[in-house]
This record gives structure tokens, C-alpha cells and sequence, in this order.
């Protein structure tokens, strides 16, 4: 049954990473913004790496210690900001704060996941997700913060 339990969730991650994936390779249509367009494709790579690793530890090929645990900067933003509505012409700086929603509940998936599992393999593969997406978010918050407010000339 534990076994059963433990597919299910897994299977369902990953299909929460098919469908991250596909969203940052649609959203890809909406920006013209050149730097914007890399970050994105970046992202929906990041999320079939995620999927393919998830693969592998439900065929058994890695154990949840092949992933580690990032020290990472929570800037807030997304959680502060609202999410944007998606539309072509959209601005770079929109662009990141949708993708820091994305991260974030992707983050809140996994970490609410995790909270419910008891101590063990499973837990602590659902904590390591959760802090990847949490790393993604830290990414595109930086972005997002750097292009919404640019350093100038005078400091």
C-alpha cells in the first residue's frame, strides 16, 4: 500500500513538472525581451531536469539523497506582489514576477506534501524538491528585482 502511496505522489510531481515545463515554454511566446526569453527556457529546462529525476528515483536509479539542499535567499516578492495577467508584449520584469508565483506554488506543493509524510525517504525528497523550486523563485525574484528597479547612473 506505502508503495502505491509513494507512486501516486510521485506520478503526480511529475506531471506538476510536465505542466511547469510546458507553462515557462508557452509564457516564452508572450515576451520579446531577449535576456527574458533565455531565463524562461532555462526554467522549462529546469523543470524537465526535475521530471527526469523524478523518473529515475521512482525506477529506483536515485535515492532522495541525489539531490542537496541549497541555501537559499527567500526575497518575499511574490508573496507581496500580485501575479501579473499574461499577454503578449508583456515586460521583462512582469515575466519574472509570473514565473516567482509559479516557483512559489510550486514550493508550497512540494513543502505541503512533505508536512503531511512522516519522517523518512519520501520526506525528505519532497523537502529537497520544495527547495529546488524555492531556489528558482530566489532566481527569478532577483531578475524580476533587477529589471523592475536597474541600477543607475547615479548609485
Amino acid at each position: 500500500m506505502e508503495d502505491r502511496n509513494v507512486k501516486s505522489i510521485i506520478d503526480t510531481a511529475i506531471q506538476k513538472e510536465r505542466e511547469a515545463h510546458e507553462f515557462y515554454k508557452d509564457l516564452y511566446n508572450f515576451v520579446e525581451d531577449t535576456i527574458a526569453k533565455d531565463a524562461l527556457l532555462f526554467l522549462a529546462e529546469e523543470e524537465k531536469k526535475h521530471e527526469e529525476f523524478l523518473q529515475n528515483y521512482l525506477e529506483g536509479r536515485y535515492g532522495a539523497d541525489a539531490l542537496q539542499l541549497a541555501d537559499v535567499i527567500d526575497y518575499e516578492i511574490a508573496q507581496y506582489l500580485g501575479m501579473p495577467d499574461i499577454g503578449k508584449g508583456m515586460e521583462a520584469k512582469d515575466i519574472y514576477l509570473v514565473a516567482a508565483h509559479r516557483e512559489l506554488n510550486s514550493y508550497n506543493f512540494y513543502k505541503n506534501l512533505a508536512d503531511i509524510h512522516p519522517d523518512g525517504e519520501v520526506k525528505d525528497l519532497l523537502l529537497k524538491m520544495a527547495n529546488q523550486e524555492l531556489k528558482h523563485k530566489e532566481k527569478v525574484e532577483y531578475l524580476y528585482s533587477n529589471t523592475a528597479f536597474p541600477q543607475t547612473a547615479g548609485g
